[in-house]
C-alpha cells in the first residue's frame, strides 16, 4: 500500500459528522481536533450522561451535541446533510448477553451507512478493532468483524482503522477503570501469573492518526494500529499504582477462581466493566502487528511513560469520569 499523500483531505471548516461522539476516542478526538481548529462538529451518541460532559467540556458545540441512537432514532440522519466525513466510533464493547453488540455493532452501522449514502457524504473513516484478527471467538469480535465487512462493501469511500487496546482521558472501563477500582479496595486481584502481553495503544496518538486521515483521505485503505511498546498486563497494574499513588496489595489468585468471581459480579451488573468474555481474549495469547504511525502517518509515538503520566496526571481531563454503562 502507497503511503498516503497530504493536502487531499477535509478542511477544517467542512462538517464532519462523529457517532459514538461521547466515548473514549470521542471524547479525545474533539479535543484534539478543536486544537488543529476543525469547527464544525457534530457530535452524535445515545448516552445522555456523556453527552453532557461533552457539552460541558465543549460549550461552544452543544446545539451540535445530540444525542440519539443512530441504530433506531431517524431525525438525527438530517445532521448528514452537507457533511464531508462521517467519523464512525460507535461501538458495543461489553454486555451480558449477544443482543446490544447486534444492535450497537451490526444494527447502528447498517443505519449510519444508509443515511451516509442518502445524503451524499463523500468519505467515512471506520473505527474497528485489532479483536478482528484476534483468536478470541465472542461477541465483540464476532460482530466487529461483521461491522467492518459493512463498511468494506457498502461502496462508500472509507478507510478502516484497527487499533488495539486503547487507555487516555475518559476511559471509562479498561485501564480508566481498573485505576479507579485500585483506589476503592486493599488488594487488586491479577488473575493467573499475570504475564499476558499487552500493546496498548495511547488514545491521543490513535486520534491523530484520525485527523491525519481527515486531512488525506486515503482511498478504501485498512490500516492496523498498534501500540508500539508491549507490556505485559501485571506490570500495567504495577504502573497504574505507582502513578496515582494506589495503597493497594497486588495479589495473583488462580484464573479459575477470578473467572468465578466475574462470572458472580455479572449477576448483580447488568453492565460489569470487566467480563469473563474479556478475561478470556485478556488471556489469549494474541500479538498485534501495524504500520508503522511514524513513517505512515508522520506522527511519533507518544514514550508509554509519558502517556501514562498525561493519562493520570492530567490536571483538568485526569479527573473526568465518564459513566461506565456506556
Amino acid at each position: 500500500m502507497e503511503k498516503i499523500q497530504p493536502n487531499q483531505g477535509v478542511q477544517t471548516d467542512q462538517k464532519i459528522v462523529i457517532t459514538g461522539a461521547a466515548g473514549l476516542v470521542g471524547q479525545n478526538l474533539l479535543v484534539l481536533l478543536k486544537e488543529k481548529g476543525f469547527s464544525n462538529i457534530v457530535a452524535i451518541d445515545k448516552h445522555e450522561a456523556n453527552c453532557r460532559i461533552l457539552k460541558q467540556l465543549h460549550p461552544e458545540l452543544e446545539k451540535n451535541i445530540i444525542v440519539a441512537d443512530v441504530g433506531y432514532d431517524k431525525a438525527w440522519k438530517k445532521h448528514l446533510q452537507g457533511a464531508a466525513c462521517v467519523i464512525q466510533l460507535h461501538a458495543q464493547i461489553t454486555g451480558t448477553s449477544k443482543e446490544p453488540f447486534i444492535a450497537n455493532n451490526i444494527n447502528a452501522t447498517a443505519s449510519v451507512l444508509e443515511g451516509i449514502k442518502a445524503a451524499g457524504v463523500p468519505y467515512l473513516i471506520h473505527i474497528s478493532s485489532s479483536v478482528v484478527k484476534s483468536v478470541a471467538h465472542d461477541w465483540y469480535s464476532e460482530t466487529k468483524r461483521k461491522q467492518e465487512e459493512l463498511v468494506s462493501s457498502s461502496g462508500v469511500k472509507h478507510v478502516i482503522l484497527s487499533p488495539t487496546l486503547m487507555f487516555g482521558w475518559f476511559d471509562p472501563k479498561h485501564l480508566g477503570w481498573l485505576s479507579r477500582f485500585m483506589a476503592k479496595i486493599p488488594v487488586f486481584p491479577i488473575p493467573g501469573h499475570g504475564r499476558y502481553m499487552r500493546q496498548p495503544l495511547y488514545a491521543r496518538d490513535f486520534c491523530r492518526v484520525i485527523v491525519r486521515c481527515l486531512e488525506t483521505c486515503p482511498a478504501n485503505a485498512r490500516y492496523d494500529i498498534v501500540g508500539r511498546e508491549e507490556v505485559f498486563y501485571i506490570d500495567l497494574i504495577k504502573r497504574i499504582k505507582y502513578l496515582t499513588g494506589s495503597k493497594a496489595a497486588i495479589v495473583k489468585i488462580p484464573y479459575s477462581l477470578f473467572a468465578i468471581l466475574l462470572r458472580s459480579y455479572a449477576m448483580f451488573s447488568s453492565h460489569p466493566p470487566f467480563t469473563a468474555h474479556q478475561l478470556k481474549a485478556l488471556t489469549a495469547g494474541d500479538f498485534f502487528t501495524g504500520v508503522d504511525i511514524e513513517k505512515e502517518f508522520s506522527i511519533k509515538p507518544t514514550p508509554l511513560v509519558d502517556a501514562f503520566r498525561e493519562t493520570f496526571c492530567h490536571p483538568r481531563y485526569s479527573s473526568v469520569i465518564l459513566d461506565q454503562t456506556a
